[in-house]
């Protein structure tokens, strides 16, 4: 008779390297068992006839175990070695697959595209993993490894794996001096001279930027899926990732088992032009709390008048301020314009946390002390540029986004902006960037039967819920989460990864978890901080 101890488990590898759990832990009870030692590695102190009939069925058990998940395994024809990712604790199995830079040169100049795998924590995982797809365009899928370690009840039965975009991370990057990231990133407001030196720099090794493109992705990412022996996957796109995402199962639908989509891009989204008027509504809805919240407004009598007050202050030519550089602690001096403080305050409506201390920030850039907003700048996009590739975000816009702006679209959609001159000279660098094609159909609404999870966040300052909506005409079997006090990106906060786990698990978006989607759907805006040295409720 054995007696198994609940929720303990002896982990073991298989014949392909998996490490998983091989069975419940069960220790005879006459046994003599070594302390702090487990499971069937610790059966010495029994006589041999015991033994061998305890083992019997052990190693049965652990041979037919080892030989599940095995198709997969002998379809593989990417090597995978062990390897780290920044910031995840735990060894991720890595490859990379060689494909043509150009495919209508297949002879040609190759590219190196690279994926990490988290194995899944069973020796008998699902042949259908979750693919995490990054956004920007140009950030790195290998960067999201810290979103992938939180989704553990999809690892109980499912591989993930990251891939970088090929250009970005560790897929042959698109690399250049003049786009090395810089702690002034968000103050150098005009980008063409850098694009120019940059694209003269990729020429010059040889690289076609053109071929950096979001079909070239596809080509990749579907090459990618029958090296690691996948018959199907599940993808969850972010962002531009959702523009992948869609595209992917336009072109291979029957790969796809399930397509969750956070922060979703309509295919008619002109990146470059689009996402300039929704920030601003964004920001506009930011000082429209403020002025409707009294403990904001009398702090700040007038908040929508304080960009206004702030370019006057700067003056057409912008002035020298000091602040206080948050990692080193040191004071910097630099010269700042009005639109170095446009471009400052981008990133920091993506957060709504960050978003509430808009308010503020503004009021103090507006009575002369702009450290505090470029310092949440520079604390804020540290990390992310390093993250970010600006040269593969140029080759994908500049091949898809920009040609389909049409004359006078820039004066229309841009129209009263402050941020109008940004935008221009963003558009500017495609006079000089390398240009691939883009296929017609890119642009066109994805009809699709592939069970379809939409989530968007009711802050979003780039890809709003309206955007959702337009996507899920399209799709037959879907649904849309729409979470009012999130910004971009939702799924992973608070129950998302147990949202996105019953969604792949039943692919069915019928079967959510009832009381997280209800969290998310009556979550509210965080209140706005009206005032840094006073606490209010």
């Amino acid at each position: 008779m054995q007696k198994c101890v609940d929720d303990e488990y002896t982990r073991g590898v298989a014949a392909d390297g998996r490490r998983g759990v091989a069975f419940r832990r069960c220790r005879p009870r006459f046994v003599a068992v070594e302390p702090g030692c487990a499971g069937w590695l610790c059966y010495h102190a029994v006589p041999m006839h015991i033994r061998t009939h305890l083992l019997l069925p052990v190693i049965a058990a652990t041979m037919l175990v080892a030989g599940c998940g095995s198709d997969v395994a002998r379809k593989r024809s990417i090597i995978l070695a062990e390897c780290r990712l920044q910031n995840l604790a735990t060894a991720a199995q890595c490859g990379e697959l060689d494909v043509p830079e150009n495919r209508a040169e297949p002879a040609g100049r190759k590219v190196k595209v690279f994926v990490a795998l988290l194995p899944a924590n069973t020796l008998s995982p699902k042949d259908d993993p979750l693919v995490i797809l990054a956004g920007g365009p140009g950030q790195a899928a290998s960067s999201l490894a810290p979103f992938a370690a939180r989704l553990t009840d999809i690892r109980r039965t499912r591989d993930i794996v990251l891939i970088d975009q090929r250009g970005t991370g560790r897929s042959s990057p698109l690399t250049c001096d003049a786009f090395k990231p810089r702690d002034d990133e968000a103050f150098d407001t005009d980008p063409v001279p850098r694009a120019r030196t940059c694209a003269a720099q990729l020429q010059a090794q040889g690289v076609d930027a053109g071929q950096y493109t979001t079909s070239a992705w596809i080509a990749d990412l579907e090459a990618m899926r029958v090296a690691l022996g996948y018959e199907r996957w599940n993808l969850w796109g972010g962002s531009y990732g959702t523009r992948v995402a869609q595209e992917y199962v336009r072109r291979h639908a029957s790969r796809v088992r399930t397509l969750t989509l956070d922060g979703v891009a309509p295919p008619s989204l002109i990146i470059t032009l689009d996402v300039w008027r929704t920030r601003d509504a964004a920001l506009a809805s930011i000082l429209n709390a403020c002025a409707a919240t009294k403990a904001c407004r009398d702090a700040l009598p007038d908040p929508k008048a304080l960009l206004s007050r702030v370019a006057a202050d700067l003056g057409p030519s912008g002035r020298d301020v000091t602040f206080v550089e948050p990692r080193t602690g040191k004071q910097e001096r630099m010269r700042v314009t009005f639109d170095a403080v446009l471009s400052a305050l981008q990133p920091l409506t993506y957060l709504p946390e960050m978003a509430t201390l808009l308010p503020e920030l503004l009021g103090l850039a507006a009575g002369g002390d702009y450290s505090p907003l470029l310092a949440a700048n520079v604390a804020l996009t540290g990390g992310m540029n390093e993250a970010m590739n600006a040269a593969l975000h140029f080759s994908v816009t500049c091949a898809e986004d920009v040609p389909r702006i049409k004359d006078g679209d820039v004066a229309q959609a841009l129209k009263d902006l402050p941020g109008r001159e940004l935008a221009q000279r963003l558009i500017a660098v495609c006079g000089i960037w390398p240009r691939g094609i883009a296929p017609a159909e890119l642009l066109l609404p994805l009809q699709s039967d592939v069970p379809a999870l939409l989530v968007s966040g009711g802050m979003d300052p780039v890809t709003p819920p309206a955007y959702g909506d337009t996507v899920a005409k399209g799709l037959s079997i879907s649904r849309h989460v729409v979470a009012p006090g999130y910004g971009h990106i939702v799924t992973p906060h608070a129950c998302g990864p147990r949202m996105l786990a019953a969604f792949v698990e039943s692919a069915d978006p019928a079967k959510l978890p009832a009381a997280c989607v209800t969290y998310f759907e009556k979550s509210v805006p965080p209140p706005v901080w009206s005032n840094r040295l006073e606490p209010r409720p």
